[in-house]
Order: structure tokens, then C-alpha cells, then sequence
């Protein structure tokens, strides 16, 4: 394969104009700049909402505080047990145990990375609260085995969508598939200010439960301090809703591009030998693509590594995957189950190798030119025959 040498040069990110910086001046000239007085945050909830097909949504200081704020609302709390994926980012699981709750980890699928629906249900037992499915890069976990799951157990599903903003699941988007479904907005992600969250709800009651626990228990009229529960301050600002809003007007056209992307490159990426990208379960019509996520297999951990550093010095922008939760130290602090780590790996052989052997692909990449996703396969087969 013939490699070029020269240094592709991604689109930036996050992505702004003239929209977030008039957004901004809006925000700041309307002289309030929470949300109870402003209108930023309330109008933001509303085309969110819209977008995601949601009848009820709730934006939030960032996407942690989503999913404890959902878990929460749920029931979850000392003496609870919610299922979750044992490849994610900590956030699933820590959202549970700040409340009390312990995490179970179960196995994922090998091609599309999110939660085993089989693991998931042996996993149930009498304390299990939630079931935790995880939109793996932005790929819709199985959530018609899910929904059953849920149905027949009666444990009700949360979704983690921090990568699924805009994703569809056999035409429904994610507030129209009946659970609960918590984003994020950091830095990072498809759609961001920096920080941000939002909670989908299917039904009005957990929405304004939802908002008293947000808001320290305060009811969005009251004047006099009657906190009706407990609660914390989950309250967005009034700024972030105003670049949020600006986010979102882009958001369908770039998952478009990344839509047209991906294709070429995981083909690309698939003809390299040893080279296995995450799978697609064409049930998920729309993937919004959070990252471009690849295996490995049998590669060890510390030369992929070496693999994803020597991708960052050729200008792609590459990423070891998320570790196993249970190989975390945080993840042992409070709220683990009672079962050692090799206890818990060998339940989960899946992940035991995709922690290992898996990097993934800043979406950015997918915003580039057709060329750019030959190079970054041009860079990737040098790469990996050399460290």
C-alpha cells in the first residue's frame, strides 16, 4: 500500500459560528441567566425534545447528573442493583452507586460493543432496580430483545445515549422507544457546550419528579422555600442552553456526512489484515457515529497503545477504548458487587479483550473528504506493521 506522509487535517471540534456567538449575546441581553428566569434552557428542552421525539425533557449540569438524575427517578437507590455494560465510560455505573445502588457489570456484544441482552438477563435478581443499556459510538443496543427483557422482568431500562444523539432505532428515535434516556453534552460529544446533560421521559409524573430532585426539591413557582424533596442543584445555565440550541441546527446535517463516511471507512478499515471495525446492526437506521471504533484482536494492551500514540503523531486522532469498570480502582470504592475482578472478567470474556484491543476514532474524522478516510486507512495499516 502506497502511504502518503502527509498530515491529514480533520475539521476542528467542537464546530461554531455566528449562530452560537448570537446566541450567546441573547442569552447575556435577556438579564436573566438561570433558568427559572431566562428563556434559553425552557426553549432548548422544547427542540431537544422535538428532534428526539420526547414528550417530556429535562437539560441538566452534565450527562453524570443525567443518569443519576434518571436512576433516581426510577427508584434506584441503597439496596438496589442496576444492571450495566462492563465496557462504558465509569459514568454508567458511578451514577448508580452515588446513590447508594450497586452496579453489576455484564458482557457486551462482540460486533457492536453494547450490552449482551442474554448476560443482562441472567444478571437479574431480586434487588435488580434498572437495566442500563449503553449506545455504544452511537450503535442502538438491541432494544427489542431489551423491551422484552424489560416487559417480562419488570425492571425498567434506562438509556445511556451520550453517544446517540439523533440515533434511530427501526425509525424511532431515541424518546420514542418507551424508556428513559439520559445524554451528555461535554466537550467531546456530537453536540456540545462544554458540559451540559439532558433526561428524556416518556411520562409526565417522572418528568416533574425529575425537575423537583434537579432544582433542590423546589418547585418552579414557589417563592416561599418549600422544598418538597430532596435534591441537588442539577439546574443548566442559561448560556450553555443558548450554544446547545445552536448545536442542535447543525447536528442532522453533520450525522448525514458522518452517515455517508463511516461506510467507506469501516470497509477500508475491515481490508486491513487483523483489522476488525464495530459492527453495525442495520436495526439502527440512523447511527449518529460518536466514534469510529475498531478491534484489534490478539494485539496486547501495551502495543495498542503504542498503535494509538503512533496514529496521534500521524495526525489521526485516536483513542484507547474505555477500560472494563471493574478494572477500575474508582469502580471498587462503594457500591461493587460482591465478586472479585477475575471473578467478574471471567463473566465477561467479551470485554476482557475489547478493553484491551480496541481504539477508537475522533467522529471529526468523519466530517472529512472521501480522501481523507483512504488516508486514514493508509496510516493505520503502516502503522500497525511497524509498532
Amino acid at each position: 500500500m502506497s502511504v502518503s506522509r502527509e498530515i491529514p487535517e480533520f475539521p476542528e471540534w467542537p464546530q461554531f459560528d455566528d449562530t452560537e456567538r448570537a446566541g450567546l449575546t441573547r442569552a447575556l441581553e435577556q438579564g436573566q441567566w438561570w433558568r427559572m428566569g431566562g428563556g434559553e434552557v425552557t426553549a432548548f428542552e422544547e427542540e431537544f425534545g422535538a428532534y428526539h421525539g420526547a414528550d417530556h425533557t429535562l437539560a441538566v449540569t452534565n450527562g453524570t447528573h443525567a443518569l443519576e438524575l434518571a436512576l433516581q427517578v426510577l427508584g434506584v437507590g441503597p439496596g438496589s442493583e442496576v444492571i450495566v455494560p462492563a465496557f462504558t465510560f465509569i459514568s454508567s455505573s458511578q451514577a448508580a452507586q452515588r446513590l447508594g445502588a450497586v452496579a453489576v457489570p455484564v458482557d457486551i456484544d462482540p460486533g457492536t460493543l453494547c450490552i449482551d441482552p442474554a448476560a443482562a438477563e441472567r444478571a437479574i435478581g431480586p434487588r435488580t432496580t434498572a437495566i442500563m443499556p449503553v449506545h455504544m459510538a452511537g450503535q442502538v443496543a438491541d432494544m427489542d430483545t431489551l423491551a422484552k427483557l424489560s416487559a417480562d422482568s419488570g425492571v425498567p431500562l434506562i438509556q445511556d445515549a451520550a453517544h446517540a444523539h439523533g440515533a434511530r432505532w427501526q425509525g424511532r428515535r431515541i424518546g420514542e422507544l418507551g424508556s428513559v434516556a439520559a445524554f451528555s453534552f461535554q466537550n467531546g460529544k456530537l453536540m456540545t457546550a462544554g458540559e451540559g446533560g439532558a433526561v428524556t421521559f416518556p411520562e409526565q409524573h417522572q418528568y416533574e419528579a425529575a425537575f423537583l430532585r434537579h432544582s433542590c426539591g423546589r418547585p418552579a413557582a414557589d417563592r416561599g422555600y418549600f422544598h418538597q424533596t430532596s435534591g441537588s442543584n442539577f439546574r443548566m445555565n442559561e448560556f450553555s442552553a443558548a450554544v446547545l440550541r445552536a448545536q442542535l441546527g447543525r447536528l442532522d446535517d453533520q450525522i448525514t456526512l458522518r452517515e455517508e463516511r463511516a461506510p467507506l471507512l469501516s470497509r477500508l478499515l475491515g481490508e486491513i489484515d487483523g483489522v476488525v471495525p464495530q459492527s453495525r446492526d442495520e436495526r439502527c437506521d440512523r447511527d449518529p457515529h460518536y466514534m469510529m471504533m475498531f478491534r484489534v484482536p490478539g494485539i496486547t494492551e501495551e502495543r495498542r497503545n503504542r498503535l494509538v500514540d503512533a496514529l496521534v503523531e500521524r495526525g489521526v486522532p485516536a483513542f484507547a477504548a474505555f477500560r472494563a469498570l471493574y478494572r477500575c480502582p474508582g469502580f471498587w470504592e462503594t457500591g461493587a458487587p460482591e465478586l472479585s475482578v477475575e471473578e467478574l472478567a471471567a463473566r465477561c470474556p467479551v470485554t476482557e479483550a475489547v478493553y484491551t484491543d480496541t481504539v477508537w476514532l475522533h467522529h471529526r474524522t468523519l466530517l472529512g473528504s472521501e480522501r481523507q478516510m483512504h488516508q486514514i486507512a493508509e496510516i493505520l495499516a503502516d502503522t500497525l506493521a511497524a509498532v
